[in-house]
């Protein structure tokens, strides 16, 4: 009898090697395989590409003179005229002051809070009180700027007004302050509005990225005798940091780009030196006089902006914490 290995094969016989089998890699390998995925995001995609990238071919008329009348190639071309007009106005760089104070007062409070809410909210333990207030807080954000503005005017009217009773009932001022009419508090008033519309919203993806965070951390912390605020610092905002980095890289790129409803709603001809921002100043001195390539001009400064302060928040986030968004 021929002897038997413990595979079953005799001593005399070679075994050939089978060879491994290969896996398909590689882009399009991936598509086959998860293509009802990528089917069900093309939609998404067209869209995209249709209202956010097809419009930039609208860029080339910040180097025209564009006028409607004419087609493309009737244009006449000027090169950097309409960006060197825009940087020797000196309503420019009053616009880009006001621009940035108002965003960085909402990038400084409009993220620090949502934070500070959404941690405090998930401190409370009656379910049903901490969902009335968590659906209470984030009512405001779906209510117009329109509406939001006639709140504001009201509440800080001199006859009437919630604030000037408030603040004469207290014996802090002697006669009602005419607030729409201070140019200077008008950051101010802005900043607090938004506050009221946006940060219940603001605080639902930090509520979520608390709900992510193992359980099993608080109970550890509470036997090693670590009291609830120990645990906020120590897990609970240490949970949420990437959540937290990712979200300050996109409101750094948005720095110039702070839109013009709220501003538009709230200021009035008393106030346009403190109120008016970049998005304002396009609508008033380009599109509303027809100076098209002038306006076009404006947003492609802004959208410019934007995106190197995004790359550069990303960069020194990268360095610093390991966090990024590319």
């Amino acid at each position: 009898m021929k002897a038997l290995t413990e595979n079953g094969v005799t001593a005399n016989e070679s075994v050939t090697p089978v060879p491994p089998t290969k896996r398909k890699s590689g882009f399009w390998s991936s598509v086959v395989q998860q293509k009802y995925l990528y089917l069900m995001s093309l939609p998404f995609v067209i869209w995209v590409f249709i209202f956010s990238y097809l419009p930039l071919w609208g860029w080339t008329m910040a180097f025209q003179n564009y006028k409607p009348a004419k087609s493309f190639g009737e244009q006449k071309w000027v090169g950097l005229d309409n960006f060197k007009e825009l940087f020797q106005d000196e309503r420019f760089y009053l616009v880009l002051r006001n621009t940035l104070a108002m965003s960085g007062l909402g990038l400084v409070f409009g993220f620090v809070v949502p934070v500070l809410f959404a941690v405090l909210l998930n401190e409370l333990k009656g379910s049903v009180f901490k969902r009335t207030v968590q659906t209470v807080s984030y009512l405001p954000h779906f209510v117009s700027w329109v509406v939001v503005g006639g709140i504001v005017y009201k509440m800080l009217a001199i006859e009437g007004g919630a604030v000037n009773d408030l603040l004469l009932w207290l014996n802090i001022i002697d006669e009602p302050i005419q607030f729409m009419a201070k140019p200077k508090m008008f950051w101010g008033i802005v900043t607090v509005a938004d506050l009221w519309k946006e940060t219940g919203w603001n605080a639902i993806i930090y509520l979520a990225a608390i709900t992510g965070i193992d359980k099993e951390l608080y109970e550890a912390a509470k036997v090693d005798g670590a009291g609830r605020v120990k645990q906020m610092f120590h897990i609970t905002l240490p949970g949420i940091r990437s959540t937290i980095t990712i979200l300050l890289i996109m409101s750094i790129g948005h720095l110039v780009g702070t839109g013009f409803e709220k501003q538009f709603q709230l200021s009035n001809s008393l106030l346009t030196d403190y109120s008016e921002v970049l998005d304002l100043y396009a609508l008033n001195y380009g599109i509303s006089l027809s100076r098209f390539s002038y306006g076009t001009a404006i947003s492609m400064f802004t959208s410019v902006v934007s995106i190197i302060l995004l790359l550069i928040a990303n960069g020194v986030s990268k360095k610093i914490t390991k966090e990024s968004i590319m």
